[in-house]
């Protein structure tokens, strides 16, 4: 096989992967070891790969933050499973924090039978949770963001700062152990670190297909989290390298359709 169709070959496996070992390149291509890693040195030298722990991941930048109907369908078992696993760990008349997101709706819908001091950065989990009289809401205000209708800037910064939550929940759309928690903008990156600041527990929600993806701005590393809850399509050999590293991991079992 020439040297440009074996790249092209390695390129669209490993895009279609989450994490790819030199071995099962190997397997796929059937070049010698000393090839595929010859190859790969190639991709990661202009940017098309990199190489991390226990193998090589596609680069998958994202530079601006998806809308709050563009996630909507987006692995959308696997966040149900992700919030079920989350509304666990609350308990009656904790203080909470929710950040903004599809998950963290899917989360308020299962903690509305509690007695609940709740305080979001989401107009759609606001909204919702006031129809309850059990949970007492406040939201942080300042700018609303048009892709995720949440509110942004310093003022919620500061309100998040000088609050001492029992738990909170930060969402993302791109974690790795390489690169920690990474959002598209200064902004965004400065509420979620606000978001966790104080809380007691900090726990992240990521569902799987958001692992390996980065954005510009650091959130925190992923040490920073009392948990992660993620679901179990999270490769195995992931799992057990974070778990190797000290991050404490719950996979939630994501429900297969009945169809």
């Amino acid at each position: 096989m020439k040297g440009q169709d074996r790249l092209e070959r390695i390129v669209e496996f490993i895009r279609g992967h989450n994490l790819v070992t030199v071995e099962q390149l190997v397997e796929f291509i059937g070049s010698s070891p000393a090839t595929i890693r010859r190859d790969l040195i190639k991709l990661d030298n202009v940017g098309t790969i990199s190489r991390v722990h226990g193998g090589v991941v596609f680069n998958r930048p994202i530079t601006s933050q998806p809308t709050t109907y563009e996630k909507l369908a987006i692995n959308h078992a696997e966040k149900l499973s992700i919030a079920a696993q989350a509304a666990q760990l609350i308990r009656d008349g904790d203080a909470v924090v929710l950040d903004a997101g599809t998950t963290m709706m899917e989360l308020a819908r299962r903690i509305t039978h509690l007695s609940l001091r709740v305080i979001t950065v989401d107009l759609h989990i606001a909204l919702f949770l006031s129809a309850f009289k059990n949970i007492e809401v406040s939201i942080i205000g300042g700018r609303i963001d048009d892709s995720s209708q949440s509110c942004t800037g310093p003022h919620g910064c500061l309100l998040l700062q000088s609050v001492y939550p029992d738990v909170a929940f930060m969402s993302c759309n791109s974690w790795s152990l390489e690169k920690g928690v990474t959002t598209p903008t200064e902004d965004k990156a400065k509420l979620k670190q606000s978001v966790i600041a104080n809380a007691r527990q900090k726990i992240l929600l990521a569902d799987s297909g958001k692992y390996h993806a980065w954005s510009l701005y650091s959130v925190a590393p992923l040490a920073a989290f009392s948990t992660i809850i993620t679901d179990n399509h999270l490769p195995a050999d992931i799992a057990s390298g974070l778990r190797a590293e000290g991050i404490s991991l719950t996979t939630a079992e994501v429900e297969v359709p009945q169809g």
